[in-house]
């Protein structure tokens, strides 16, 4: 949604989630990245930090029940999907979709990856933003902050080849987090979707195939 509170309905990207039964515009950006990194493919165990509102977890539902028909082959056959959605806020169910309150940094919630996935996970996924104080630069800061412990879970969780979409915010710290995160991928993008507001400083890391 757009910042104005008053204006936000005039949003065509928050029209058109409203038409097509999405819980937030973040929906779009989500399917933007997917468009144009297929990140989804062969995706069946996937993780989604900070899930509120739950909008991405509607998204990934999609193409993980696409998958199941799409790769019904002999080399690469699967019964079902795995979604875990987790957040610090209240998230309405989404059906054959499972989702944690919690905070996604305490090393207890090491322990529920583990037990919950029985085994690593093919895409993780981070719309996750820190609260935002109105301060730019500390923002920015804290969300660089909260990257890094999101790249430290998918070097331990993230199978080999897997994929890790997040959301960072650009500024003096931002050259940094690509220099930790570009190794750990055979391919590192950046992109920011076209639903994504011009005025905001957001763009996503997608990390192709993990080494």
């Amino acid at each position: 949604m757009t910042d104005n509170k008053g204006n936000h309905k005039l949003d065509p990207h928050y029209q058109k989630a409203k038409r097509e039964g999405y819980r937030a515009r973040s929906a779009y950006k989500l399917l933007d990245i997917q468009k144009r990194y297929n990140i989804f493919k062969r995706a069946f165990k996937i993780l989604d930090l900070g899930c509120a509102p739950g909008s991405w977890l509607q998204v990934t539902k999609k193409f993980a029940e696409d998958n199941i028909i799409k790769y019904n082959d002999q080399y690469y056959h699967r019964d079902n999907y795995i979604i875990l959605g987790v957040d610090i806020k209240n998230v309405s169910p989404i059906e054959k979709v499972d989702i944690l309150r919690m905070d996604f940094t305490e090393p207890i919630f090491q322990n529920k990856i583990t037990s919950y996935f029985d085994g690593k996970i093919d895409l993780i996924l981070s719309d996750a933003s820190v609260n935002k104080s109105g301060n730019k630069f500390t923002d920015h800061l804290k969300q660089i902050h909260l990257c890094y412990a999101i790249l430290e879970l998918a070097k331990i969780h993230l199978k080999y080849k897997g994929v890790l979409v997040m959301k960072t915010f650009q500024g003096s710290d931002y050259d940094s987090l690509i220099r930790t995160f570009k190794p750990e991928f055979r391919i590192l993008k950046t992109y920011k979707p076209a639903s994504s507001k011009k005025r905001s400083n957001e763009i996503y890391l997608v990390g192709l195939q993990k080494k």
